[in-house]
């Protein structure tokens, strides 16, 4: 199973940039899916996950401004930024949770300037 993440780069503060995250080698439906980001100097930390029904949770510092989304059929898992701030830069990481393992994918940069 592998996990490639896409879309990460340089953006201005207040833009908006959209990752993508896609599962090869698989023939189930990961019961969900998430991004996670680790800043410098800060641990992981969970950004937003969707369940395969479509149940959505997000960190309180992205409500509003981040907008998780998925492909079941192609197990792709979606992430939107919008009003991007300096504060989310981060190695951005997609996640896939199957019955019993979690598969995570390589990691995307993301950076925002001020």
């Amino acid at each position: 199973v592998q996990l490639q993440a896409s879309g990460g780069g340089l953006v201005q503060a207040g833009g908006s940039m959209r990752l993508s995250c896609a599962a090869s080698g698989i023939i189930f439906t990961f019961r969900e899916m998430g991004w996670y980001r680790r800043a410098p100097g800060r641990q992981r930390e969970s950004v937003a996950t969707i369940t395969s029904g479509g149940v959505t949770n997000y960190a309180n510092s992205v409500k509003g401004r981040f907008t998780i989304s998925r492909d079941n059929a192609q197990n792709i898992v979606y992430l939107q930024m919008n009003s991007l701030k300096p504060e989310d830069t981060a190695v951005y990481y997609c996640n896939g949770m199957g019955a019993s393992v979690a598969y995570w994918g390589q990691g995307t940069l993301v950076t925002v300037s001020s």
